[in-house]
């Protein structure tokens, strides 16, 4: 019994009790029918759903108890999503059916943390989420930062989509794309110099050296929903950069804003969303390629081999002459029998390194 926590003396009945009540609340909190399964069921559903992002910074003392806590409240709501919380905050994307938007906004409007919370709503529309996933990790967004004098209480000022259009036409200005290459490739704002890198980590002190003797610039950070880029306006200001804004919610606020107040849109072609659309498009520009054949395209897709599953941007055409997937070789183990597809993809491992494999290059066609 004392390996549960639980003390010794405790009732047989009393713990069966607890233990069962237990049961039932992982029960909730673990999802126990299939990926094939939940992804028949979302496209089943007559109902419109809403793809909403949010973040926000603050402290959570207990976040696996946070967790379990949201969980179920979302749960009911029937929202699906990818959530992540951590000691410093959360960040979300999720979807939830139209009926239940008021409800989501009462729950958040009920909790004192969420109080005043941004929800950047999707500019397009989709299928985007088909599971309810909260994990809790150690950041919200993995920065690399070990030093004890960061603080995200000394970050840059926020910008509004008519702040960001006015400044980003002042000579002393330099916008910053604070996303990977993968983003920044398909879509990015007039004038934005891409960090090339490929992890958020490796970004931060590369701005930091890119922009040595630029200390007196205004520095604009700018990312897909304003978490990254607020963090990054942090990391500048406590590299000694003195004039660092970041824009307000990101390009999805900022694109959603530019729609609804007439203004012009300075960003350029489609912006990359981590979900089953990995992508939204804001203007009707193609501004990247196919890897595959060259013609002007900007539809990501993963390579419909499941041991490459490789994202990379693909034509139709392409998309056709090689049945979804990136190669001939890949084509060719799509074609054999699952069985031995599933043979194939053991022991492979796909990290996020996959999503660099065909940066500025055309992939191979064997």
């Amino acid at each position: 019994m004392p390996k549960f926590g639980l003390p010794a003396s405790i009732h047989p009945v009393k713990f069966r009790n607890l233990l069962k009540e237990q049961i039932k609340i992982m029960a909730l909190l673990h999802n126990r029918v299939s990926q094939k399964e939940l992804k028949q069921k979302l496209f089943e559903e007559t109902e419109h759903r809403i793809t909403i992002s949010f973040y926000r910074y603050f402290v959570i003392n207990d976040p696996k108890n946070f967790r379990d806590e949201l969980y179920k409240a979302f749960n009911k709501l029937k929202i699906f999503g990818r959530i992540y919380v951590a000691a410093e905050g959360i960040n979300a994307q999720i979807s939830v059916p139209e009926s239940n938007f008021q409800g989501l906004k009462d729950y958040l409007d009920s909790c004192e943390y969420f109080k005043n919370l941004r929800l950047n709503i999707a500019v397009s529309d989709g299928k985007s989420f088909w599971v309810l996933k909260i994990k809790v990790r150690e950041k919200i967004v993995a920065d690399g930062i070990s030093d004890p004098t960061f603080s995200m209480q000394e970050r840059g000022k926020y910008l509004n989509a008519e702040e960001f259009n006015k400044l980003s036409e002042s000579d002393n200005t330099v916008i910053i794309d604070m996303r990977n290459h993968y983003e920044y490739e398909v879509g990015h704002f007039e004038n934005a110099i891409e960090i090339p890198s490929d992890t958020f980590r490796d970004q931060l002190p590369m701005a930091a050296e890119m922009m040595a003797g630029n200390e007196e610039k205004n520095l604009i950070m700018y990312c897909t929903g304003g978490i990254r880029c607020e963090k990054a306006s942090a990391y500048m200001m406590h590299r000694g950069f003195k004039n660092v804004f970041h824009l307000e919610g990101g390009i999805i606020h900022y694109s959603n804003v530019a729609k609804q107040k007439n203004l012009p849109n300075k960003f350029k072609g489609k912006n990359f969303v981590f979900d089953e659309r990995l992508g939204e498009r804001i203007t009707e520009e193609i501004i990247s390629f196919c890897h595959q054949c060259g013609k002007p395209a900007d539809t990501h897709t993963n390579c419909a081999n499941e041991a490459c599953h490789l994202l990379f941007i693909q034509c139709e055409e392409c998309k056709n002459n090689y049945n979804g997937c990136c190669s001939n070789t890949c084509k060719e183990v799509k074609d054999l029998p699952d069985d031995v597809q599933k043979e194939i993809r053991k022991g492979i491992k796909n990290d996020s390194m996959i999503f660099n494999k065909s940066k500025r290059r055309s992939l191979s066609h064997s």
